[in-house]
């Protein structure tokens, strides 16, 4: 078949929430697009991360309301978990989704070529099926590389897919592991340790830090470490792993902690110790393009080294988060198009962890807005005293707001609580407006709702919080 040749304005090279994020704002702006995907529409986020796992935390979510339906006076007999339907359910959404992604492509005229993107020169990217000879030249004036990454594998743990597993691995077990050694406390590896808790795995959670969600607010992190605890996580913090030695009977895992050298064993392995960009195999080389650690470095509009060449999302380095793909791909093709763009705002980024209770926070931690030299005014609302978080059985966890006592700047917010991932948006549009705290508590918030937490915590900062 001979290579067929294309041209276009921009060409978006990965189908991920940057990828066709940034082609459907592009095709919107008059620009002709092209979007190269080598596997499923909506890349690792859609298919393989954020949204099939929400599904499978809703799913224990259920499972835990159910178990506790005594409370509500509602009595379950027999209760029991086909967990084959769990994971099934959760590729069903991913699957319409990324359907639903394709119809987006069709709706917007935006042209799909299937197969491997590869840069070949300044403007030029050549199309590949597996590794035979390209399908087709592609030739643009803007090529927009958003491959994302992928699991970062442990030296001394590395995944053999079976047994040491990377998370994509872990959303699609046929089974709930007896026990389960998950190394990394981050937003990904606890939001899986939660999971299979609930379904009934004894799970121990490891990292390396002095804290789990080491990126969180100390306050935040302590609580929802002692949360998890009381569910029956075990946690090892400030613990290094070592090694770990596979056989029949599972995985040993070598650590050492605060108080020594100890070992777990645990049916499976879960390593979530971040990402690394998928750069192999993209043509950097040929075109000149730089990368560094793993990751393509970017100027503040996601502009590579190259004129022409861009990187957005995961590839061009953390935050490692599909609404900052997003983000990035539609301020890039704005100034691509000329529009006058600030780009993206990276110290108003919401980052969200969905165990229950949820974590989602926005802005500076205490400690750092201490750091940074504000005198700062903080403010507390626990969810114990809101009528609604009692009336619906959801009462553990806090708002916790920080403003600078000099200037009232909102400095940022942090949620623990169910439905945190929802609420931290208020605090969002907050901070992009500059507002004030007076404007916060003159805003009438809808009574009873969750949301009434955020104002009286604000209020709690400033002396005038009713409730508490």
């Amino acid at each position: 078949m001979a290579e067929a040749q294309h041209t276009c304005d921009v060409l978006v090279v990965g189908g991920g929430p940057g990828g066709y994020v940034a082609a459907i704002r592009a095709a919107q702006l008059g620009l002709q697009v092209i979007l190269v995907e080598r596997e499923a529409l909506g890349g690792i986020c859609l298919n393989c991360g954020c949204i099939p796992t929400k599904a499978l935390l809703r799913n224990a979510e259920v499972y835990h309301l159910m178990q506790h339906s005594a409370d509500f006076g509602l009595h379950c007999d027999n209760l029991r978990v086909d967990f084959g339907q769990v994971i099934a359910r959760s590729r069903q959404v991913a699957e319409r989704l990324s359907q639903g992604v394709a119809f987006l492509m069709r709706k917007n005229k935006i042209q799909v070529l299937r197969g491997t993107g590869r840069l070949a020169g300044a403007g030029v990217v050549t199309v590949h099926e597996a590794e035979g000879p390209p399908t087709a030249t592609v030739r643009a004036a803007h090529i927009i590389l958003a491959t994302g990454a992928r699991p970062r594998a442990l030296p001394s743990v590395p995944f053999d897919q079976t047994q040491v597993l990377s998370s994509t691995e872990a959303m699609l077990l046929s089974a709930v592991p007896e026990s389960l050694v998950i190394i990394g406390a981050g937003a990904i590896g606890v939001e899986f340790a939660y999971f299979y808790n609930t379904f009934g795995s004894k799970v121990t959670l490891v990292e390396m830090l002095p804290q789990i969600v080491p990126v969180e607010d100390e306050e935040i992190a302590g609580l929802l470490h002692r949360s998890l605890e009381r569910q029956g996580i075990a946690i090892h913090v400030g613990s290094r792993v070592e090694r770990a030695e596979v056989s029949a009977a599972g995985v040993q895992v070598y650590m050492q902690t605060p108080t020594g050298p100890q070992s777990v064993l645990g049916t499976k392995v879960l390593v979530a110790i971040g990402v690394q960009g998928n750069i192999e195999h993209l043509g950097l080389e040929t075109a000149g393009v730089r990368s560094e650690r793993g990751f393509i470095p970017v100027d503040a509009h996601c502009r590579t080294n190259v004129p022409g060449i861009y990187a957005i999302g995961d590839v061009n380095g953390p935050p490692c988060l599909a609404h900052v793909a997003s983000a990035e791909g539609i301020a890039t093709v704005e100034a691509i198009a000329g529009q006058d763009t600030p780009g993206v705002n990276y110290h108003n980024i919401p980052g969200c962890t969905y165990c229950q209770p949820q974590v989602a926070s926005v802005g500076l931690t205490e400690q750092a807005a201490r750091q940074a030299g504000h005198t700062i005014r903080v403010g507390r609302f626990p969810f114990t005293a809101s009528g609604k978080a009692l009336a619906v059985g959801n009462s553990e966890g806090i708002v916790k707001v920080i403003f600078d006592a000099d200037t009232d700047e909102l400095l940022g917010a942090h949620i623990l609580g169910a439905d945190a991932s929802d609420l931290i948006a208020e605090v969002g549009v907050a901070r992009t407006l500059e507002t004030t705290h007076y404007e916060l508590l003159k805003t009438v918030h809808a009574h009873p709702t969750l949301s009434e937490a955020i104002m009286e915590a604000v209020g709690n900062a400033y002396g005038e919080a009713i409730h508490i």
